[in-house]
Order: structure tokens, then C-alpha cells, then sequence
């Protein structure tokens, strides 16, 4: 590889499916809040829909947006994707989800192109 050319690299995931259950809420010992939930999407495997549940995280979500977090919600999640790594009885576990930058419900049309407008924004600069 030249020395002059560097690869860039973008963590930026977009899931547009349906909340599957409401929100637990979980305090971090920083007092900081996470919402996490799984938002079930569907995707095509070998001519077949199949449904996949994707687990997300957003931190310190208001409480007017924690009230639209709700099962069967339709919605937008915009964010980057990590692996985390905790332990729990005495053993390493892992968890990858999808830290939400933006949850955006679906019928709120301009909110959800200005999102993918500011996702694609930050793509374009990486790859300037």
C-alpha cells in the first residue's frame, strides 16, 4: 500500500424496524441513563423474509422520547455499532448492539431525512 494513501473507515449503522417491547431503563454508576431495547427488522434470505432482532442502546433519552419507546412503535435508529464486554457470575460475556445517536419514529418524515441527511454527511467527510 502507498505511505500517502490512509483507508477510511465509518461505524454507522441504520435500522428502520419496530420496537419488539418498551424499554428497560438502566442507571450507570457515572448517573448517567441507558434505554435499551430490540427493534425486530426484516431482511431477505434466500428469497424469504426473515425477521432479525437487533438489540439497541441510547443514553440519556428525555422523557418525552422515552414515552415513544413503546412496543410496536415503528421507528429509525441511527448509530454505531460496539461490542461490549462485561462480567456476570464469574464469567466474561459480550453483548454487540447499536448505540443510538438519533431514535426517530417513523411518521415524523423530515426529522428522519434530516438524520439520514446528518448520517450520510458524516460518511461523505471520511471519504473526502
Amino acid at each position: 500500500m502507498n505511505d500517502n494513501h490512509h483507508a477510511s473507515s465509518a461505524n454507522i449503522a441504520v435500522i428502520l424496524g419496530t420496537i419488539r417491547s418498551g424499554p428497560s431503563l438502566r442507571e450507570l454508576p457515572d448517573g448517567d441513563a441507558v434505554a435499551q431495547f430490540d427493534v425486530t427488522t426484516t431482511t431477505k434470505s434466500g428469497g424469504r423474509n426473515v425477521a432479525a432482532s437487533v438489540p439497541v442502546a441510547w443514553s440519556d433519552p428525555t422523557t418525552a422520547q422515552l414515552a415513544r419507546l413503546v412496543s410496536g412503535a415503528d421507528v429509525l435508529v441511527i448509530g454505531t455499532v460496539r461490542r461490549r464486554f462485561f462480567r456476570l457470575g464469574g464469567a466474561t460475556q459480550s453483548r454487540t448492539e447499536v448505540v443510538a445517536d438519533a431514535v426517530v419514529p417513523v411518521r415524523q418524515r423530515k426529522r428522519i431525512a434530516a438524520a439520514l441527511h446528518e448520517a450520510a454527511d458524516r460518511v461523505l467527510d471520511l471519504a473526502a
